[in-house]
């Protein structure tokens, strides 16, 4: 069984991120092999005041790096772009976060 925290890493704070937010349009770093069933239960189980209308992921591989003659890559990692129904509330977390119009 898989605990929610373990599914749900962190959130993603980028400006484009913030673009989202008045749209009630919220984007979470998640574990790369959560599905988006699982990762739909588990903000409801952090966030139980939330209904959410879909979910999008996307999975971004690590770009190559070099450091003289040594090279590397940066982590792959796996978002996911929740998008909110209209009648829900939104995240508390990202309340003071979101630019209002």
């Amino acid at each position: 069984m898989k605990f929610s925290h373990d599914i749900i890493i962190r959130p993603v704070l980028t400006e484009k991120a913030y673009d989202g937010i008045a749209d009630k349009r919220y984007v979470f770093e998640v574990a790369k092999t959560a599905t988006k069933t699982e990762i739909k239960n588990a903000l409801q189980q952090i966030f139980p005041n939330i209904k959410i209308e879909k979910v999008n992921t996307l999975r971004t591989i690590g770009k190559i790096k070099r450091q003289g003659k040594y090279s590397g890559r940066r982590p792959e990692v796996k978002k996911a772009y929740v998008q909110l129904s209209k009648d829900s509330k939104g995240i508390e977390f990202f309340e003071g976060m979101a630019e209002e119009e």
